[in-house]
């Protein structure tokens, strides 16, 4: 379960940055995952959720945006939508396909407080 790592390495941008901006917690986390990105939201959620006691993170709320996957065929050129990387081309079939999208896991905001 490397979602577990990953709310890892999100805790640590956060802890940083409450360290830098001088924040207490966190009263809400959203973050974005991109279909393409290989991270499994639910289990990005539930691992977050278990590393969140005792942190910045702890009592916070979670919002998970989920984005779609998108590419360009390069048989046609066309901009297609896709939900994985063995997805063929919506248009002509082809299987040549370029991701230009939904490949990112990203913080969009954070809610802070100080108290």
């Amino acid at each position: 379960m490397h979602e577990l790592s990953l709310a890892g390495g999100i805790l640590r941008m956060i802890e940083a940055t409450a360290s830098r901006e001088h924040f207490l917690r966190v009263a809400q986390l959203r973050l974005e995952v991109g279909a393409l990105a290989g991270v499994e939201p639910q289990a990005l959620r539930f691992a977050l959720s278990a590393i969140m006691p005792g942190t910045c993170l702890a009592g916070g709320e979670i919002m998970i945006d989920e984005t779609p996957g998108l590419a360009r065929c390069l048989d046609c050129d066309a901009s297609v939508e896709i939900a994985s990387h063995l997805d063929s081309c919506s248009r002509c079939g082809g299987y040549a396909l370029q991701a230009t999208g939904g490949t990112d896991l990203r913080i969009v905001d954070l809610l802070v407080m100080n108290d």
